[in-house]
């Protein structure tokens, strides 16, 4: 069994295999470089009705997002499955002008760094959120970059 998996739920999107081989190897390096060990973590991307409703039930949010993150371990061990909506992914990068994979490889790497440890919930803490996630998708590998 791989450490880091990649699974399709209701109204997510599929990506090739070796895409995936591409994302396992770059969200280990980030987890590495930030003085974690790789645990079991799963994404699992599906569609906005499947994460809303993740949402409401376990986190009584009543709200589309873009990604929930349930860890199973404290850091330094990272683990966890992170829910991500595809449609919500699509949304955004046309909103924000940018492309699908450009936000997606961001809010990957955005529930990894949460696994991390790192916060979002202060004004402070989502200016340090996205410095980091900038850091993260520089280190991307250039197969990964659009």
């Amino acid at each position: 069994m791989e450490l880091i998996e990649f699974h399709l739920a209701e109204g997510g999107r599929e990506m090739p295999p070796e895409h995936k081989t591409r994302l396992a190897v770059w969200v280990t390096k980030i987890i590495e470089a930030r003085g974690g060990e790789v645990g079991p973590i799963n994404y699992i991307f599906c569609g906005d009705d499947y994460l809303h409703a993740l949402n409401v039930q376990y986190l009584g949010h009543d709200t589309l997002t873009d990604i929930i993150t349930f860890p199973y371990e404290q850091f330094p061990i990272v683990s966890g499955d992170l829910f991500i909506s595809t449609e919500r992914i699509a949304d955004n990068a046309t909103d924000l002008k940018t492309t699908f994979s450009e936000e997606l490889h961001r809010v990957i790497i955005h529930g990894v760094l949460h696994l991390c440890g790192q916060s979002d919930k202060s004004a402070d803490d989502a200016v340090e959120m996205r410095r980091q996630e900038d850091w993260a998708l520089a280190l991307r590998p250039e197969e990964l970059i659009e």
